[in-house]
């Protein structure tokens, strides 16, 4: 589950914030399997979609995030969730999106890291009401 701004986002939602508010973000993993699952790295990458196959990650002019864009989850026991929060600040108005990423974070496996991504949120930052 993913919630901006203390609401529940849908791929298919566009989420309005201001500019120079800070925007809540809360993300849960909630183990469904039967095994406790991992240690797990849980990454936030925004960035801007231009529409032609071009996404620009290179934001740090735009939004910054309040605290870590990366958290921890060491493990996750079967019917247990895990809830992390965070937030980003918006410094220009725009359309832009939130990629939400788990890997593995067990180096001591010999395959590649397995990548599990949520659909990307979408977030419109409008000026300020005046």
């Amino acid at each position: 589950d993913i919630l901006v701004d203390g609401k529940v986002c849908d791929c298919d939602a566009v989420v309005t914030c201001q500019v120079g508010d800070p925007v809540p973000l809360q993300v849960k993993l909630t183990n469904w399997s039967k095994h406790s699952v991992g240690p797990f790295a849980l990454t936030m990458m925004p960035y801007q979609d231009y529409q032609n196959g071009v996404h620009n990650y290179d934001l740090q002019d735009a939004i910054t995030f309040v605290g870590s864009n990366t958290f921890y989850i060491d493990t996750v026991k079967p019917t247990k969730d895990s809830v992390y929060f965070g937030a980003l600040l918006f410094l220009y108005t725009g359309d832009f999106y939130l990629n939400i990423k788990f890997h593995e974070d067990n180096c001591s496996r010999e395959l590649p890291l397995s990548w599990l991504c949520l659909p990307s949120v979408h977030i419109r930052a409008t000026e300020p009401v005046a």
